[in-house]
């Protein structure tokens, strides 16, 4: 008898496995807080955030220029950049072309100019399927040149930051990007020009500590994840065990470095607002 309800459950279980392996790939994705086994169709529905626990899935650059800017409102600047290979590292250029591959760009930002409910402004994304969004030398200038339009042009810029820091595979060459970008972004507050930062999971590194942090209104996703170090690396150093939540938006928004955690289906709604409220205080 317990034989045999042991080979039911055996066949049981194969059949289920069978099932498993015809379903095609791109159809399911699984939630990283509560495992919940997902739709894609309704997943991308909801703006990537799981309707059990509302994690947020992280964005694709043009995913996150899509749900932003208004349709067809999209021109893109400086496409054509590429990264270079200063210290003709044979890795860093197989890591290169893998990076294209996988995320179908030429480097970790796209940048360009749109509207926001008809509103003009200039924007950079950066996409962590490119090298984990690291900062390089075409990284850093894109991003600099995003600033320099957004001067020239006298139009509110908006960046939805994300990377795991600087790339070392560029040395110091990378951690110039660093001043390169502040001092851009000196200019435009000088031209009284309003800049908003979007921290998305996870902002790190050095981009947490230059253009990320400097926003006239920053904002960030729920959860994402925010800091210089990472926590294991701090832990280590201090020898202590870290807060729970510690590096997350919540814990920076508790703590005043960050103004408002947004949802991602009000993002669009809150950018529109603020810029709105900027137009009427330069007229």
């Amino acid at each position: 008898m317990v034989l045999e309800v042991f080979r039911k459950q055996k066949n049981v279980a194969a059949q289920a496995g069978s099932e498993n392996r015809d379903i095609p790939e791109g159809i399911w994705s699984k939630c990283g807080r509560c495992g919940e086994i997902l739709l894609n169709k309704d997943l991308i529905k909801n703006h990537k955030v799981c309707q059990k626990c509302g994690f947020h899935f992280r964005l694709t650059a043009l995913e996150r220029i899509k749900m932003t800017l208004d349709e067809g409102s999209f021109r893109e600047m400086d496409a054509d950049l590429l990264p270079v290979n200063p210290f003709n590292l044979s890795d860093y250029a197989n890591k290169l072309i893998e990076a294209r591959n996988k995320s179908g760009l030429n480097e970790a930002v796209v940048t360009g100019a749109g509207t926001i409910n008809n509103i003009p402004l200039v924007i950079a994304v950066m996409d962590t399927n490119f090298m984990m969004a690291s900062m390089g030398t075409v990284v850093g200038e894109k991003i600099t040149r995003a600033i320099e339009a957004a001067t020239a042009e006298r139009k509110p810029l908006v960046i939805f930051a994300a990377s795991g820091g600087a790339r070392m595979q560029e040395g110091i060459l990378s951690l110039m990007q660093l001043a390169k970008t502040v001092e851009a972004l000196a200019r435009l507050s000088e031209a009284g020009q309003l800049y908003i930062t979007v921290m998305t999971d996870p902002t790190t590194g050095g981009v947490s500590a230059s253009f990320a942090a400097l926003g006239d209104i920053i904002l960030a996703e729920p959860e994402a994840m925010i800091g210089f170090t990472g926590p294991r690396v701090i832990e280590q150093t201090i020898r202590q065990k870290l807060p729970e939540g510690f590096q997350r938006a919540e814990f920076f928004k508790q703590h005043g470095f960050i103004d408002q955690i947004i949802p991602r289906n009000q993002l669009k709604e809150t950018l529109a607002t603020l810029l709105e409220f900027h137009l009427q205080g330069v007229k």
